[in-house]
C-alpha cells in the first residue's frame, strides 16, 4: 500500500522529532536509519527516512538526499517533506539550500515553502526572522554552535545565500488571514520567480492553518512543526493507536553528547536529583584507549539501582579548549566514537534496555553503533521527543532520541517516569 507522506530527515532527533509530530496528529510512523536496501514491510501512513547530513559535506547530503527520495518514490509517496534542525542549522555552503535544490529538481517542482517555526519548543518565524524564545537566533546559544554557528536571524538571507532559487518570504499577515490568502501570496510569489519562501509562524494556528495551502506542494522543507498540519491533508485524525508501543522492561541509562544550553541544564538537574553521573573528559579519552571499558565497568554496579549518565556535554569555553588541543572535527567524532560505544556496551553487555541519547549526531553514532534499522514511534515525552521501540541486535529496546536543544530541565529523570 502506498505512503502518504514521505520525509527525509538530516538527522537522527531530527527524524523522531518529526515523527512525533505526525504521529500526534494521526499517522502511524516508521523511522529508518538510513536508506533501507528493500522495500517497506509495515503498513504505515508515513516514513521519515533518517540520515546523519547536516553537517557533512553538501554534495555528500544531496546524494545522501536523493537516495531516500528515490527509495521514497519506489514505496508510492504522496509527498516528500525534507526535514531540518528548528534552528536551522547550516552554514552558507549548506547543507538546506543544496539539498533543497537538488529534491526540488528531481521532483520537477517550481516552488515550496521553508519554515523552521517549531512553537511548541519556542521556535517561532516574524517578518522571517527566527526566534529561540525571545531571543533572536542570533543572540542565543546557537551562535555558539561547535559546528553550524548561527550568527544571523534573518533566514530569507540565510538561505539566499545556499540556494540559486530566489527565495521569498510569506509574512505574519498573509499566514493570519488563512488558507487563501497563503495562495494567494502563493501565486503572486510564484509570478515573481521565487522558487522557496520562509513563512511566518508563530503559533500552532499558524500551521495549521498553512497545511492545507500545502496540500498540493510535491515537496515541503521545513523543522517539525508544520507536520502537524499534514495528516487532516490526507483524511487523518489524532488516535492513541498511532502512538502504541509494547510495555518497557529492563535497565535504565542517559548517554549525553549534546552541548546546548538545555542540555546542560538537564545534566546538572540530573546530578542534583542525586542521580549517578559520570563525566567523559575527551582528552583523558585521547590518550586512554581502554576509557570506554572504564566507563562501562563505573556504570555496572550502579545500573541496578536506577538510571546512570555518561556524558560529555560542556559549556562553550570547555568545548573550544578540547577543539583547540584535538581539533574541531576530530574532537566531535571523538566522542561520537566514545559515546556509541559506551551505549553499545550498555545494551549488548549491562543489561539496558531504555535508554535515552542526548544530541543529533549522538544520536546518529548510537543508533548506527547499535545495529538499529528501524524504529516504531510512540509517546511523546517532551515536545519533539518520543519514546521509540527497535531490535538493537536481539534485544528489544525502547529508545528516546533528544535534539540538544529540547526538553524541560528535568527531562533526563521524566523520560523515564512517561515510559513506566
Amino acid at each position: 500500500m502506498p505512503i502518504a507522506l514521505g520525509c527525509i530527515a538530516d538527522d537522527f532527533t531530527g527524524a523522531t522529532d518529526l515523527a512525533n509530530n505526525l504521529v500526534r496528529a494521526g499517522m502511524r510512523v516508521v523511522q529508518t536509519i538510513g536508506v533501507p536496501d528493500g522495500p517497506l514491510d509495515a503498513q504505515v501512513d508515513a516514513v521519515v527516512v533518517a540520515l546523519k547530513s547536516r553537517t557533512v559535506p553538501a554534495a555528500d547530503a544531496v546524494a545522501q538526499s536523493l537516495a531516500a527520495l528515490r527509495w521514497l518514490q519506489a514505496q508510492g509517496a504522496a509527498q516528500i517533506y525534507f526535514k531540518y534542525c528548528s534552528t536551522f542549522d547550516s552554514t552558507p555552503d549548506g547543507n538546506i539550500g543544496p539539498v533543497t535544490d537538488a529534491l526540488m529538481d528531481a521532483l520537477g517542482c517550481d516552488f515550496t515553502i521553508a519554515t523552521p517555526a517549531f512553537p511548541d519548543n519556542q521556535r517561532t518565524v516574524f517578518k522571517g526572522h527566527l526566534f529561540v524564545g525571545d531571543l533572536l537566533l542570533s543572540d542565543s546559544g546557537m551562535k555558539d554552535h561547535p559546528l553550524t554557528p548561527m550568527t544571523d536571524a534573518n533566514l530569507v538571507r540565510v538561505l539566499q545565500a545556499q540556494t540559486r532559487r530566489r527565495v521569498g518570504l510569506i509574512d505574519h499577515r498573509a499566514v493570519a488571514a488563512g488558507g487563501g490568502a497563503i495562495a494567494a501570496r502563493i501565486a503572486a510569489l510564484r509570478a515573481e520567480g521565487v522558487g522557496i519562501a520562509i513563512v511566518d509562524a508563530v503559533s500552532n494556528d499558524d500551521l495549521l492553518r498553512l497545511g492545507p495551502a500545502l496540500r498540493d506542494l510535491a515537496l515541503v522543507t521545513a523543522g517539525s512543526g508544520v507536520a502537524i498540519g499534514l495528516p487532516a491533508n490526507f483524511g487523518l485524525a489524532p488516535s492513541p493507536q498511532a502512538a502504541a508501543l509494547p510495555p518497557a522492561a529492563g535497565r535504565r541509562a542517559i548517554v549525553s553528547g549534546s552541548c546546548s544550553n538545555a542540555t546542560q541544564g538537564q545534566v546538572q538537574a540530573f546530578i542534583e536529583s542525586g542521580g549517578a553521573a559520570h563525566a567523559i573528559d575527551p582528552l583523558q579519552v585521547a590518550r586512554d584507549p581502554a576509557a570506554v571499558e572504564a566507563v562501562l565497568a563505573w556504570a555496572a554496579p550502579r545500573l541496578a539501582q536506577g538510571p546512570v549518565l555518561v556524558y560529555s556535554t560542556a559549556d562553550p569555553a570547555q568545548v573550544r579548549a578540547v577543539q583547540a588541543q584535538l581539533g574541531v572535527h576530530e574532537a566531535g567524532a571523538l566522542m561520537e566514537r566514545t559515546l556509541a560505544a559506551i551505549a553499545r556496551g550498555l545494551v549488548a553487555d549491562a543489561g539496558v534496555r531504555q535508554l535515552v541519547v542526548a544530541g543529533g549526531e549522538t544520536s546518529g553514532a548510537c543508533v548506527q553503533a547499535l545495529g538499529i534499522a528501524q524504529l516504531q514511534i510512540g509517546a511523546q515525552i517532551d515536545p519533539g521527543v518520543p519514546w521509540c521501540h527497535a531490535r538493537a541486535g536481539h534485544a528489544a529496546l525502547h529508545i528516546a532520541l533528544k535534539s540538544g536543544n529540547f526538553g524541560g530541565r528535568d527531562f533526563f529523570t521524566r523520560a523515564f517516569e512517561v515510559l513506566a
